[in-house]
Order: structure tokens, then sequence, then C-alpha cells
């Protein structure tokens, strides 16, 4: 634990060597959870038909991603292990633990018999598959991102942070490309068949060398003010940082799961483009967002992480309907330019906001602070954006009703942040320690 502004004598932050370590550390287990998530998203049509057959193909849709929010829905309990795991006994057991258990249910899936096979039993077993890696997803991402602030010199805090989210972005953009290559290769009767299988098969091979990058290079922490019951700790006396996170992250979780884990089944559904059209879109975006987080992450260390926020939050509210109103006209390139331009305000966001929540949070029950309002936030809102969409344009009959949505999440988040105290000057443990009287 960080005991002195600047100080750390085991790691010496400041060299770019052990920088570059501690974000490869760092951003291992999250290029694992979300490859899964990318491929599960990409390949929910087909997961439904196999899944949850029905006549109403929309209705096997709404089932495919039901066991996507189911297993998002796990997440605020993996964030009570895994948040208890790293404040009682330590980050590289949370984040060595979780990484594991996510890759053996991916690979299940993919070998997992269908509906037709044996019956309601295989919809009962891709749920629970679900629910296991939504465990994990739980222990990992508000873990990793405090590993990677805790790990880095005062002044480059928002720079080292944005790795989390762009290490989530490249899982994303490996699971596109590893479903483009599917799709490509294969025709529908043989994705159908047993193509669709063939990404989780792998991700097998992706969790083993996640798991060996944090086993040989996160180290372990010095002496940590331990708490005996951290989740008891954390809601007694933080529980207004965890309602300050969960409003400050609600917009990310929405714009998110929509904009990257959902749009490509939407793109294909209400624009009715080709499935590699709608793929080539997403993967471009996801490169866009890739490369404009750890900008904005060091923006926030220079400008300050509530105007980036701000800004961002601002952005979303103001273009939400025009970009998606872009994102469901009939040429490509207008449809590419509207999701681009989500990329940028979701990337803007996602830079500052790691080191933003962990600047809030206080040390000795930092983990399951951060991890419970970030998985609250993305299990139960995010996990609902996609059925939500669905419904309301089913409902409404009108295909950018999800904008709305997204402008009123935007709202949400903006009017929490305005009331948030400037952090990215302030020494961690400071912070920490001004934090901890919040019951």
């Amino acid at each position: 634990m960080i005991v002195a502004s600047g100080q750390d004598p085991m790691l010496q932050r400041g060299r770019p060597e052990v920088q570059w370590r501690t974000i490869l550390a760092g951003v291992a287990g999250n290029v694992m959870e979300w490859y899964d998530f990318s491929v599960y998203g990409y390949f929910a049509a087909v997961i439904g038909r196999q899944f949850f057959p029905s006549e109403d193909p929309i209705v096997s849709l709404f089932a495919a991603f039901g066991a996507f929010a189911a297993g998002l829905f796990m997440r605020p309990f993996g964030s009570l292990v895994f948040g208890h795991i790293g404040d009682r006994i330590g980050r590289k057991a949370a984040l060595t633990a979780s990484v594991a258990l996510m890759a053996v249910p991916t690979f299940l899936i993919g070998v997992l018999p269908t509906y037709e096979q044996i019956g309601p039993i295989a919809s009962a077993l891709l749920v629970f598959l679900r629910l296991v890696q939504g465990l994990s997803v739980g222990g990992e991402i508000g873990t990793s991102f405090i590993f990677l602030v805790e790990h880095s010199a005062p002044r480059n805090r928002g720079f080292l942070g944005s790795f989390g989210p762009f290490g989530v972005y490249g899982g994303l953009l490996s699971g596109s490309a590893v479903g483009a290559a599917v799709s490509i290769t294969l025709d529908r009767a043989a994705v159908d068949a047993w193509g669709w299988r063939v990404p989780f098969l792998l991700g097998l091979a992706v969790g083993i060398t996640g798991l060996a990058v944090r086993r040989y290079l996160l180290e372990d922490e010095g002496v940590r003010d331990v708490v005996v019951s951290p989740v008891t700790e954390a809601f007694r006396t933080a529980w207004r940082t965890i309602a300050e996170i969960v409003g400050l992250s609600v917009v990310s979780a929405v714009g998110f799961c929509f904009c990257f884990l959902y749009v490509t089944t939407y793109l294909r559904q209400t624009d009715h483009i080709s499935a590699s059209s709608a793929l080539d879109i997403n993967t471009i975006s996801i490169v866009a967002l890739m490369l404009l987080t750890v900008p904005a992450g060091a923006l926030s260390d220079h400008w300050g992480r509530k105007p980036v926020l701000l800004a961002a939050s601002a952005g979303l509210f103001v273009m939400s309907w025009p970009l998606l109103w872009m994102m469901h006209h009939p040429g490509f390139p207008v449809i590419l330019l509207g999701q681009l331009g989500f990329a940028a305000l979701i990337a803007t966001f996602n830079g500052a906001g790691p080191a933003a929540m962990v600047e809030m949070a206080p040390s000795r029950v930092r983990c399951t602070v951060v991890s419970v309002g970030l998985n609250l936030v993305y299990g139960v809102v995010g996990g609902l954006t996609p059925m939500i969409a669905i419904y309301t344009i089913k409902r409404s009959g009108d295909d950018l009703a999800p904008a709305f949505l997204l402008m009123a999440m935007a709202a949400v988040s903006f009017a929490v942040i305005i009331r948030l105290r400037e952090t990215y000057k302030l020494a961690l443990t400071t912070q920490a320690t001004e934090s901890a009287g919040d019951g």
C-alpha cells in the first residue's frame, strides 16, 4: 500500500521499465475477461438459436442477452468476494484468482451441448457458466484499476489508470478479430453448427497466457493496514463513496454496453446491414476507443479529473441522439462516423474514470469500495442495457429510443461529478484518510 506520496522503494514507480511491467500485469486479466464478453455479444443471435430456441427470433435473442445479463448481475457478488481478498490478503491474490476463474467456464461454453441435444439442461448450464464468469469479472476490473493507480507515480495516476479500460478494449478487439475470422472463413451453416464454439475454445489459451503474466509479473505488496472484515467496514464507513462511484459510472456503463457490446446486434437488427459490416464498424470504433483512452487519462493528470469527466458526460447528453441517428443511416461511412463519435466521448470519460474512483476510495477498504461501486452499476444497469434497448425499440417502434436512455444517464453522472472535489493533486493516502469517515 502507498505510504507516502511519490515514494515506493520497492517498485521505484517513476522508472519507465517498472511502469510498463505494471501496465502489462494490470491489463492481462482485462484482456481475457472482455475477450469472452465480445465473443458472446457477437455470437448472441447464434447462441440464442442454439440454447433458447423459439419461433420468434427476437425471443431467442432476448433470452441470449438475458443470460448475458445474468453474468453481469453476478459482478456485485464477485466484487464482495474479490474485494475481501484484495483488501485482506492482497492485490496479487485477487488478480491471479480472477483470471483463472474466467478461463475455465469460457472453455466449457465452447464444448457445451445445445438445447437440441440435452434440452433445457443446456440453457441452465449456459446460464450457470455465465454466472461463474460474472463472479470473476466482478473481481477483476476494479482490482486491476486499483493496482495500476496504486503503482504509479503521483502525477501519472490518470495515465496508468487508463490502461485498465485499455485492456478491456484490447479484449473486445481480440474477440472481434476472432469473430471476424470465423465469419469470413466459414459459411453461416457451419458457424451455426460448430464455428461459434471456436472463439470460446481459444479462450482457454488466452486465459492461460493471462494467468502466466499475472503470476510472474505481479509483485507482492509490502506491509499493509489489513482490515478484518473489509466488506463490513466499507459499507459502514464509505457507503457514500460507493454511491458516488455508482452515480459517476452510470453513463459509462450504459454507453459502453450499448455502443460496443450490443451494437453489432443493433446494427444487424435495425439497419439490416451484414454481420461482417457491423463487425468492421465496431472493430474500427474499438481501435479508436483504445487510441483515445490513454491520452484522456494523461490529460486528466494535467487538467484534473473533473473537467475531463464533466466534458465527456455533457457531450454524451448533447450528442447521443444525433450520433445514434447517424448510426441508423443506411450508408457505411455515416454509421461509422456516428459510432466514432461515441468512441471519442466514452474514451474521454473512461480515460479519467479509473484514477478518479481510486482516489475517492479510503485505502483500508479500497478494493471493496471501488469494486462494489463499479460492479453494481455495470452489473445491474449495464447488464440490463441490451435488454432495455431491445424492449424500448420494440415497445415504441422507434429505433432511436436508446438515445434517451443514454441522455438520462449522462445527466445523472454530470450531476454527481459536479459535486465531487478535485483529487488529482492530492496524495493517495491523504485522500483515503479523509474519505474514511463517510458514515
